[in-house]
């Protein structure tokens, strides 16, 4: 076995205690299949009890001033940016991204710490101009109260920063969720979190093989009144039904099936670089990964070749191989579909262009790939892809590419590249999606909004607005002000 760093805990946190269980489930590495650590397999009881402490803690927390918790959350900036070596190389270890990558995760994740600390003394009210002339309007901004974080594998660090920073900012306690997959970055920044002055109940950490049950207690119990998830959408709408009872806040992030739409007047360079940026990035692990890449007639020949060219440079190991591009994918289902989803392409008339088959590397690594001939009927365009494989669509015209780009429950992100300025205008404004990149393959960070349209969610994280979803806002009518 190759342990977990010492300095990093592998049990459960709950009130300010490291938990323990008789029951435990193993962390693999999926670039090698190596057990990392056992963590606590924990279930109902404890999920209501990391609910106790939250909503034990919330009083105090929440009396803080700004200022307080911002300092705190400042201090853990500090740790976790200070610990970005360590970070990393445990995110390869359980998660198997390259580790430039997850280094840039990393100091990713932290910004939104950083962002929040600084947000939590912007939680602004207003005065409102009185209709009555002895009454005085005013609205002041509250934390909503105890929030669930159900959190997903494939950013483990970045997306519990973006939900429980906010949180914490705005006055909030935490119980989270991380993946199975994933459990061992959770509890690091967990530990920095408590190490920056983080109060005992404040961040609790459970770890799990049962979601359902857990997500069960997070969704029934009355006294958790935000619950935030990424992941699938079929969770999500799931998480959705079962906060009714509730009446829950929701933020879901949920799946996409991005569009990448290169025009003919693109920039070939550009947009090369932009399309291995948006795919390729964490072995195309990523929500907001390009899905399916629209290409324009008068491009699309000369694009795929130069796509094929690109692709050929990755290099496909285990993220701890300096020369590492492209890591596993997460497990034996995930190679499994991008598997299926490649045959069955295949199988309707598309060509691969390049890889198309498992590596070489190991069980859960498939080669970087590029399939043309791609057309509406085959699962490739409708399912959600998550791996390392590029589709490629012929269109002829504008209002063809925006038809084909919209054409999908799903409205997370969206890119186009186009040097005609009116054209990038108007199609970013045509598209379903809640992000749209314009001759960028990347765009998310901590002070631009993160979210979707249709079935890819409600709400948004990070910006401004991501400090809002953890707030109420609670009007206040002053009288008898001319007695």
């Amino acid at each position: 076995m190759a342990p977990a760093p010492a300095k990093y805990p592998t049990s459960a946190l709950i009130d300010g205690q490291w938990i323990g269980s008789s029951a435990t489930f193993a962390v693999l590495n999926p670039a090698t299949g190596a057990e990392i650590a056992q963590v606590p397999n924990l279930g109902a009881k404890e999920t209501k009890a990391a609910i106790d402490a939250a909503s034990g803690a919330l009083p105090a927390w929440s009396a803080k001033t700004a200022k307080e918790r911002a300092n705190i959350l400042k201090r853990w900036f500090e740790l976790v940016t200070a610990d970005t070596e360590a970070l990393a190389q445990l995110m390869t270890a359980e998660q198997g991204k390259p580790l430039t990558e997850a280094r840039g995760e990393v100091a990713y994740g932290a910004s939104f710490i950083e962002w929040f600390a600084e947000e939590a003394k912007r939680a602004y009210g207003k005065t409102i101009p009185t209709t009555v002339a002895s009454r005085r309007y005013v609205t002041i901004k509250q934390p909503i109260g105890v929030v669930a974080a159900i959190a997903p594998w494939n950013f483990p660090i970045a997306m519990i920063t973006r939900k429980v920073a906010p949180a914490l900012a705005a006055g909030c306690t935490v119980v989270v969720k991380p993946s199975e997959d994933t459990p061992l970055c959770a509890l690091a920044i967990a530990k920095l979190a408590l190490d920056a002055g983080v109060p005992p109940g404040v961040f609790n950490v459970v770890t799990t093989m049962d979601a359902p049950a857990v997500g069960k207690v997070m969704t029934d119990d009355g006294r958790v009144r935000k619950l935030t998830f990424t992941g699938s959408t079929a969770v999500g709408k799931a998480l959705y039904r079962q906060s009714a009872d509730t009446v829950k806040k929701l933020t879901l992030e949920l799946g996409g099936n991005a569009p990448l739409v290169i025009f003919d007047d693109a920039n070939l360079e550009q947009a090369v670089a932009g399309a291995m940026a948006s795919k390729y990035r964490n072995a195309g692990q990523t929500c907001v990964c390009a899905n399916r890449i629209l290409v324009q007639s008068g491009i699309y020949d000369r694009f795929a070749a130069a796509l094929v060219d690109a692709v050929a440079k990755l290099h496909v190991a285990p993220g701890t191989d300096a020369k590492s591009t492209i890591g596993p994918l997460i497990n034996a289902d995930a190679v499994a579909k991008v598997e299926t989803l490649s045959k069955d392409a295949v199988a309707k008339g598309a060509k691969v262009l390049t890889g198309g088959a498992r590596s070489k590397a190991g069980p859960l690594f498939y080669e970087p790939t590029v399939i043309s001939g791609v057309t509406a009927n085959m699962d490739i365009v409708r399912e959600e892809i998550f791996g390392p494989v590029a589709a490629l669509m012929r269109f002829e015209t504008e209002a063809e590419a925006i038809a084909l780009a919209n054409d999908t429950p799903f409205g997370l992100a969206a890119y186009l590249f186009s040097q005609n300025l009116s054209r990038a205008w108007r199609v970013a404004e045509k598209l379903d999606a809640g992000m749209i990149g314009v001759n960028e393959g990347v765009f998310s960070n901590e002070v631009v909004p993160f979210g979707g349209v249709k079935e890819s969610g409600l709400g948004r994280e990070g910006a401004a607005e991501g400090l809002e979803e953890y707030l109420e806002t609670k009007f206040i009518c002053l009288g008898a002000i001319d007695a």
